[in-house]
């Protein structure tokens, strides 16, 4: 299996250190690859990251830094975005950047956080999180994921992006993620495109 170095574009605090040890994380269920390279992510505000030229820019400092073997990630909350139109029009935007370079762009509908709602029955106990924890239907419908895990916390504590995507992230079951939020299913195979791994054959979303 070929390892790329791979380049992560993020537009979070906490995804900067939460996103590297996610993808870890994949490649290994992916295949046993645990010595993928990671290079610490790229952090751009969304917002900058949709205007004309900026994507295209850290695109290409993000390559640079990968080098002609590696890969670039761009991954984004969708927020209020359909997912697969926001990002068709990123990927196509991204595609452009240089000759040779196949980016991936991964939007979580509607946020990050969306992926641990999906995986919420893992995360009992985890963070404050309440012991009895039960994943809602449709995590991906619900727009303010962050909301609904403060209010299922019971520890007391706010939750912090910075401190609790990285936790969370280190111990959330992937196979559930996957199950119950397409756009995870999406960043799960498109990292196996990237590794140049031979697909999973999981029956999760589009």
């Amino acid at each position: 299996m070929t390892l790329p170095v791979l380049v992560p574009i993020v537009e979070g605090q906490g995804e900067v250190a939460a996103v590297p040890l996610l993808l870890r994380r994949i490649a290994i269920g992916i295949g046993g690859v645990s010595s993928l390279e990671v290079r610490r992510p790229i952090r751009v505000s969304r917002s900058k990251i949709l205007k004309a030229g900026e994507l295209e820019r850290y695109v290409e400092l993000a390559a640079r830094s990968a080098g002609p073997a590696g890969a670039v990630l761009v991954l984004l909350d969708a927020d209020d975005d359909c997912p697969a139109e926001l990002g068709a029009l990123l990927l196509a935007r991204a595609s452009e950047v240089r000759v040779g370079l196949t980016p991936s762009v991964v939007l979580a509908k509607h946020e990050f956080e969306s992926w641990f709602l999906a995986a919420a029955v893992s995360l009992r106990g985890q963070r404050g999180l309440e012991a009895d924890l039960e994943a809602p239907g449709a995590p991906e419908t619900i727009s303010d994921a962050k909301g609904w895990l403060q209010r299922h916390r019971t520890d007391g504590f706010a939750y912090s992006p910075t401190t609790d995507q990285p936790a969370l992230a280190a111990v959330m079951d992937l196979q559930l993620a996957r199950a119950g939020a397409p756009s995870f299913d999406k960043l799960w195979r498109d990292l196996e495109r990237l590794l140049g791994a031979a697909p999973s054959g999981f029956a999760g979303g589009a």
